[in-house]
Parts: structure tokens; C-alpha cells; sequence
């Protein structure tokens, strides 16, 4: 098995990690760039695990300003240090963050963060659909509970920022993304607060 230096620069480009990293990846994977890529994504989520509870109060606010002024974010993301907070890693999330804000226009940053009268409503609405459907009559109560599980779950992900599909990448989560520059930086990262504004019609 060869590893040639495009594979590494490859992994590298892919996931940001360092050249030694992304070599040992490749090997362990036998060359293959998927299953190096999969491995490189779970332990940068072990990382991420293990830095959790630190402690996040610098950071940068970061603002971006799209389709010529019509839509505009502001958000804040902290981390542990001032030195990480100027390093080129940590202001290139930033800025995509505020960039996937923009774009994909999540209500929320977590699930936790959701109202219960919001779930309770969507819930409701997803009955009456149901009850609607007479492809539904039939099935046992069980099932049904599940499909109206499955439709909050989807509902919470596309309006929760952490659980959306990142905008420029839509094979990892921005939760992924920020595992990955946790694991990047070598720092606790947190998105603190964000606020998107739109002209209306």
C-alpha cells in the first residue's frame, strides 16, 4: 500500500487536520480517504467530548453582511484564549458560521433551546396530517408515534443551527464542524448567541 503525498494533501484539505495526522489516518485506513475521513470525524469528536467542559470566555463576534445587503448576521462564538481567538482557524469558523446563518436561516441553536408550545405545535399539525392520509388508517398506533417522531426530529434538525447540514459541506453537521475545529485548535469552542436579519419582502 502507497501513500502518495496528493492522498495526504487530500485528507488535509478535507479535514483540516495536520500532515502527520493525515498520514497516519491514511494508513491506519489502508488508503482508503473515506474511512480516513470517518475516522479522522470520530476522534475529533472524542476530542471535542473531553473539552466540553472547559470553560469558553474569549472569542470573536463576527458579523456578515449578504445578497447586497439584504440579509445580515451577527454572532458569537467563544473559546478558551485570546491566542486561540486570533488564529486564522478559529476566525475561518467564525466567519463560515455566520455564512451558514445567513444562508440556511436556523430559528435556534440547539434543540435544547426550542420551546415546548413550538414541539407541541408542530406535533399537532403532524396529527392532522396523518389523520388526513388515509394511507395511515391501518397502521398500528406504534408505527404511527414513530413517523410523528420521525417528522419533529426532521423539523427540530432543519430549525436547530448545531443539527443542520453545513452549508458548504452538507455531508457533516455544523455540530461536526465545530467537533472537528475543537479538536483543530485544541480548545473548547461554543456558539454563544447569533441574530439573523432580513429586509422583509
Amino acid at each position: 500500500m502507497s501513500i502518495t503525498a496528493q492522498d495526504v494533501k487530500k485528507l488535509r484539505d478535507a479535514t483540516g487536520v495536520g500532515m502527520m495526522d493525515a498520514q497516519k489516518a491514511l494508513q491506519e485506513a489502508q488508503g482508503n480517504l473515506e474511512i480516513a475521513i470517518e475516522n479522522l470525524r470520530k476522534s475529533s469528536a472524542k476530542i471535542a467530548a473531553k473539552k466540553l467542559d472547559r470553560e469558553a470566555h474569549e472569542g470573536l463576534v463576527v458579523s456578515y453582511i449578504h445578497a447586497g445587503g439584504k440579509v445580515g448576521v451577527l454572532v458569537e462564538v467563544n473559546c478558551e484564549t485570546d491566542f486561540v481567538a486570533r488564529t486564522e482557524d478559529f476566525a475561518s469558523f467564525c466567519r463560515d458560521i455566520a455564512l451558514h446563518i445567513a444562508a440556511a436561516a436556523p430559528e435556534f441553536l440547539a434543540k435544547e433551546d426550542v420551546p415546548q408550545d413550538v414541539i407541541a405545535k408542530e406535533r399537532e399539525i403532524y396529527i392532522g396530517q396523518m389523520a388526513a392520509d388515509p394511507t395511515n388508517e391501518k397502521k398500528p398506533e406504534d408505527v404511527k408515534e414513530k413517523i410523528l417522531q420521525g417528522k419533529i426530529d426532521k423539523f427540530l434538525a432543519e430549525k436547530c443551527l448545531l443539527s443542520q447540514s453545513f452549508i458548504k459541506d452538507p455531508t457533516k453537521t455544523v455540530q461536526q464542524l465545530m467537533q472537528e475545529t475543537v479538536a483543530k485548535v485544541g480548545e473548547n469552542i461554543r456558539i454563544k448567541r447569533f441574530s439573523r436579519f432580513a429586509l422583509a419582502g
